[in-house]
C-alpha cells in the first residue's frame, strides 16, 4: 500500500510543513521571481528550506511546485522545461525528507493563475492538460501523494483532479482557500467541497492559506458537520499579513504558540494533517508538531 495511505489508515496525526514563498523571500527570493526558478538556479535553497521543516518535526514536506504548471510558469525562464522543474523539485524534497525516517513528500499543485471560461480566457481541457503534465512529472519524481491546494473554484479544481488522475494512481488531497470568511472568492462553500471531492476519490479534503485562524476553525467545523469522520487537511496562514513597506514583505503576527493552540483545536475537529501556510516558519511548525503529538 502507498506509504501515505498506510499512515492515515493507522490513525496517525501528521504534521505538514510551513510556508514556501514567505520563507524563500527571507532567503533571497526577489519580488516577482518565480520560486520554481530556484529549483534549477539554486537548488540548495529549496533543499535547505525543506530540511529545516524536517528538522522541526514535519512528517510531510511539499515540493516547490505550487506554480509549477506550464501555464503558471509563463513568467519563468523555465516554462518550456516545466516537467523537468517538477521532477527535480520532487527529487529535492525527497532528499530533504530522507534526513529523518518516515517523512513523506507531497507534490504541490496550485492554481494556474487565470480563470476558465466563461469567467476568464482559459479552456477547461487546456487546464486539465497542464495539470496532467505536472502531476506526471511529480509522480515520476517519486512524491507520495498529490496536493491540489489553494483552490477557489470547482471548475479548475476538477480539471486539476481529472488531469492528475488521468496520469497517476497516487492519492490526491484537495485543499481550498477561503478568503471570504467561510467562502472562497467564487462563493464556494466547505460543505459542497467535501461532498464533491470525497465522492471523486480525494483521500483528504481541507483548507489552507487565505484567512484568520478563527475563520479556519469555522471552515473546519463546516467540513466536519457536513461529513463527520472524513479526514481533513488543515494548513492555515500565521494570521492575515500586514505589509512592510520597506521590505515589501508580509508580516505575520501569529506566534508559534498560537499555531500550536489552534492545531490542537483542528485535530479535535477531525484534522489528520495540520501544517502552516504563509508566514509559518520552522519554529511555527515545531510548535504545531509538539502540540499535535501530545
Amino acid at each position: 500500500m502507498n506509504k501515505f495511505l498506510e499512515r492515515l489508515n493507522s490513525g496517525e496525526i501528521l504534521a505538514a510543513d510551513g510556508a514556501t514563498g514567505s520563507n524563500l523571500q527571507k532567503m533571497g527570493l526577489r519580488p516577482g521571481q518565480p520560486p520554481e526558478d530556484l529549483v534549477i538556479d539554486d537548488p540548495d535553497v529549496s533543499l535547505k528550506l525543506a530540511g529545516s521543516f524536517v528538522n522541526a518535526g514535519s512528517d510531510i514536506v511539499l515540493t516547490c511546485t505550487f506554480g509549477g504548471t506550464r501555464m503558471r510558469m509563463k513568467d519563468s525562464k523555465y516554462q518550456d522545461r516545466a516537467p523537468e522543474v517538477n521532477l527535480r523539485a520532487a527529487e529535492l524534497a525527497r532528499k530533504a525528507a530522507s534526513a529523518r525516517d518516515g517523512v513523506l513528500v507531497a507534490g504541490s499543485m496550485g492554481p494556474v493563475g487565470a480563470l476558465i471560461k466563461p469567467y476568464g480566457p482559459l479552456e477547461a481541457e487546456d487546464v486539465k492538460a497542464t495539470f496532467a503534465e505536472q502531476a506526471k512529472a511529480l509522480a515520476d519524481g517519486g512524491v507520495d501523494f498529490l496536493l491540489i491546494e489553494t483552490m477557489f473554484s470547482f471548475v479548475e479544481t476538477t480539471a486539476a483532479f481529472e488531469g492528475a488522475r488521468s496520469v497517476t494512481d497516487l492519492p490526491i488531497v484537495v485543499s481550498f482557500s477561503y478568503d471570504r470568511g467561510t467562502r472562497t472568492m467564487m462563493g464556494v462553500k466547505p460543505k459542497d467541497v467535501i461532498k464533491k471531492y470525497s465522492e471523486m476519490g480525494a483521500v483528504l479534503v481541507g483548507a489552507n492559506c487565505g484567512t484568520t485562524l478563527e475563520n479556519m476553525e469555522a471552515v473546519v467545523r463546516e467540513y466536519a458537520a457536513a461529513m463527520p469522520n472524513f479526514p481533513l487537511w488543515v494548513k492555515p496562514n500565521a494570521g492575515v499579513p500586514r505589509m512592510d513597506i520597506e521590505t515589501e514583505q508580509g508580516i505575520y503576527d501569529m506566534t508559534p504558540e498560537d499555531m500550536g493552540n489552534y492545531a490542537r483545536k483542528y485535530v479535535e475537529l477531525g484534522a489528520k494533517v495540520v501544517g502552516g501556510c504563509c508566514g509559518n516558519t520552522p519554529e511555527h511548525i515545531a510548535a504545531i508538531a509538539r502540540a499535535m503529538k501530545k
